[in-house]
C-alpha cells in the first residue's frame, strides 16, 4: 500500500506543485483545506505522515494525538519549526523533517522590493495615479546609495541579500552570533555589536531565526537606540518585532517606515480571504492605517522555483524516511 500522508493548510498552488512533483513518488496525499488543530486531529487517522505549514498547530496536544493515531512522521514544507513540540515529538517517537532553503533568492529579492517600495512610496503613488492624481507631494523618497544597512542574521538569505545590495552601493553592517568573517572580508560587510547596528543604520532587515533569545529582538529598547527615521524590513518571523513597540515608535516618528511580511498573529488572517469581514486584531488594523507601513501576507518566499523546491524536498524527505535513510532535513530536540 502508498505511503499516507495528510497536508493541512493547503491551498490550489499547494497541491498543484506537491501533485507534479508526486508523480515521482506516488505518495497517497490527502488535502485539507483547514489547518491542524485539535478540532481536525481526528484526520490525522490512518495515516502515516502529516505535512504542515506555518499556521497549523503542532503543540504536545497534538503531537500525542498524532501518535496515537499512528502517525510516524511530520514534514514540514518550510524552514521555520518554532510551532512544533520537538520535545514532545521526540518523546512519542514521532520524527520531525523540514525544508531548510526553498529560493533564499526569493526572499532576499522581496526585502530589497519593501525597501525600494517604501523608500520611493510606490504603494502611495500607484494608488495615487489611479484616482488620476498625479502630484508628487509626499512622495519624495532618498538615494539607497550611500546609506548604511544593518542586517540581523547573515544566513543564506541575508547573504544574498548582503549581494544585491552592495549594487546600490550600499554600507554594510552586519550582527550574527555566529559571524562569518571570511564572507564579510569577501563582500565589504562590517560585523558588529546590535546597539551599534541600531545606531548607525538608515534600514534594518531581520534574518535570523525566531528563538527565546531573538523573540522581540525589535522593542521598545532596541527602537530608542536606533536613527530618527529608521526604516525596518521584516521577512523573518512575526515574533520577532514586538508589535506595539513599533507602532509606539511609528507614532513618535522615530521609525520612518516599517516593510512587514510576517505579523506575531498572523495565523488568524494570513493566506485568508478576509476582505468581506472587519479586521478585528486592533493591532493589526493599526498597522494597516500607516501610509509608512507595507503589510503582505508572509508571500516573501512564493515564486515558482520557491514551491517547486518546497514539493520536491519535502517529498524527498518523506521517500528518505520510508526507505530508512538517513535524514539530512531532520530536525532534531536539543535538551
Amino acid at each position: 500500500m502508498a505511503f499516507k500522508i495528510a497536508f493541512f493548510g493547503t491551498k490550489p498552488y499547494d497541491q498543484k506543485s506537491f501533485d507534479e512533483a508526486n508523480k515521482r513518488f506516488g505518495f497517497d496525499i490527502r488535502y485539507y483545506k483547514g489547518q491542524l488543530n485539535k478540532n481536525n486531529l481526528v484526520l490525522t487517522q490512518g495515516v502515516d505522515a502529516v505535512c504542515i505549514f506555518v499556521n497549523d498547530t503542532a503543540d504536545a496536544g497534538i503531537i500525542e494525538g498524532m501518535a496515537k493515531n499512528g502517525v510516524r512522521l511530520l514534514a514540514l514544507r518550510m524552514a521555520g519549526f518554532n510551532n512544533v513540540d520537538l520535545a514532545a515529538a521526540a518523546e512519542f517517537g514521532i520524527k520531525v523533517v523540514r525544508v531548510p532553503a526553498y529560493s533564499p533568492y526569493a526572499v532576499a529579492e522581496y526585502a530589497v522590493a519593501l525597501m525600494l517600495a517604501l523608500d520611493r512610496k510606490i504603494h502611495r503613488a500607484y494608488w495615487r495615479t489611479r484616482d488620476g492624481n498625479f502630484s508628487l507631494h509626499g512622495l519624495m523618497g532618498f538615494d539607497m546609495h550611500g546609506k548604511t544597512v544593518g542586517i540581523i542574521g547573515t544566513g543564506k538569505i541575508a547573504k544574498i541579500l548582503i549581494k544585491i545590495l552592495n549594487g546600490f552601493g550600499m554600507k554594510i553592517l552586519a550582527y550574527d552570533v555566529f559571524p562569518d568573517f571570511k564572507f564579510a572580508a569577501e563582500n565589504g560587510v562590517t560585523y558588529t555589536t546590535l546597539d551599534e547596528l541600531y545606531r548607525d543604520s538608515d534600514i534594518i532587515s531581520l534574518h535570523c531565526p525566531l528563538t527565546e533569545e531573538t523573540k522581540y529582538i525589535i522593542n521598545r529598547e532596541s527602537i530608542a537606540k536606533m536613527k530618527d527615521n529608521v526604516m525596518i524590513i521584516n521577512t523573518g518571523r512575526g515574533l520577532l518585532i514586538h508589535t506595539y513597540d513599533l507602532i509606539e515608535g511609528l507614532k513618535d516618528k522615530k521609525i520612518g517606515s516599517a516593510g512587514l511580511d510576517v505579523y506575531e498573529e498572523e495565523g488568524d488572517y494570513f493566506y485568508e480571504d478576509k476582505s468581506d469581514k472587519i479586521i478585528d486584531d486592533d493591532v493589526l488594523a493599526r498597522l494597516l492605517s500607516f501610509n509608512n507601513v507595507i503589510v503582505t501576507s508572509h508571500q516573501a518566499f512564493f515564486t515558482k522555483e520557491a514551491v517547486e523546491n518546497i514539493a520536491e524536498t519535502t517529498l524527498r524527505n518523506v521517500q528518505d524516511f520510508v526507505d530508512g535513510k538517513v535524514l539530512v532535513n531532520e530536525v532534531v530536540y536539543a535538551k
